[in-house]
């Protein structure tokens, strides 16, 4: 085998490496496509709107955290809503305003009624 031969047989090579790279590219940034939209297809948006109350999660407790303390501070009015994320909220208590990412809020629901339909008694009394 000559060196011209063996250079060609070496270009050969190199190129199929190439095309083999370029597929395994390929075949990865459609994976990590496909992974998105199907993980994105499954988050729920949160729309607020201005009057809404809502709760903040506290970032700082995840440092060390109680057993059964909540994450979650508040509740909060909701002042402005951004269309790029960002929510201006308002503190009850403190009346200051300050501006957070969307994603850390959570509507906060009050006023649920407690109604007992039905009360069955579980001792029997015969």
């Amino acid at each position: 085998m000559d060196l011209k031969e063996a250079g060609h047989h070496r270009k050969l090579q190199l190129q199929e490496l190439e095309e083999i790279r370029r597929d395994a590219y390929e075949n990865s940034w459609n994976y990590k496509t496909k992974t998105k939209a199907s993980h994105d297809s499954h988050l729920s948006r949160k729309q607020f709107e201005v009057g809404d109350k809502v709760l903040l999660f506290d970032s700082r407790l995840k440092l060390f955290p109680g057993k059964l303390r909540s994450r979650w501070i508040g509740p909060f009015i909701v002042e402005h809503v951004y269309p790029h994320g960002a929510v201006d909220i308002k503190s009850i208590e403190t009346a200051k305003i300050f501006k957070v990412n969307g994603h850390r809020l959570k509507p906060y629901y009050e006023g649920f009624a407690v109604q007992v339909v039905e009360e069955i008694p579980l001792s029997r009394s015969e």
